[in-house]
């Protein structure tokens, strides 16, 4: 005598991707209040930006009176925020269009 098993289909779990993050642009705003050496020391610090880098972002924010130093999701723009501000600077965050 033989048995057969019968298989029902097993359904496989639909994976879904996960969606990146929305991303935010950090805007570093000039004033005359911090000096170059200063900027650029601070983004050093807080970006891990390279001395040359660094120059010029902040020759870009002398200049045009702002430019975005970094883009990343909303939580970690607004950690980069505090912390630039905590070092004087005048920063602002905004979605990456």
């Amino acid at each position: 005598m033989s048995t057969t098993i019968e298989s029902t289909p097993t359904r496989k779990p639909n994976p879904t991707k996960p969606r990146p993050l929305p991303q935010w642009k950090v805007l570093v705003h000039n004033d005359d209040v911090n000096t170059y050496e200063h900027v650029i020391r601070s983004f050093m610090d807080i970006l891990r930006m390279e001395v040359t880098m660094a120059l010029v972002k902040t020759t870009e924010v002398d200049r045009s009176g702002a430019a975005v130093v970094c883009v990343t999701h909303r939580e970690h723009a607004e950690l980069i925020q505090g912390q630039l501000q905590s070092k004087s600077l005048t920063v602002s965050i905004e979605p990456d269009a």
